[in-house]
């Protein structure tokens, strides 16, 4: 019973992971990317989104990495 709860709740943490990342802006987008980096120095950059996308990535993977070690553990 314990092994399907953790299932479940890695399979809930990996869609949330997935999705954050792809909510993600790149960090470069071609030659747009290039061209915007020197209009960054000169403007600002915007920092709420993309650090809070950052945050919930990290703290997505970091239980999506112990879920894991949890499952395998149980396993053997």
């Amino acid at each position: 019973m314990l092994k399907i709860i953790i299932l479940i709740l890695q399979t809930i943490c990996a869609l949330g992971l997935i999705a954050t990342v792809l909510l993600q802006s790149g960090k470069s987008a071609g030659l747009s990317g290039s061209i915007a980096g020197g209009s960054e120095a000169i403007f600002g950059k915007k920092k709420g989104v993309d650090e809070l996308f950052a945050k919930i990535t990290a703290y997505l993977a970091a239980i999506f990495m112990v879920l894991t070690l949890m499952l395998a553990i149980l396993q053997g």
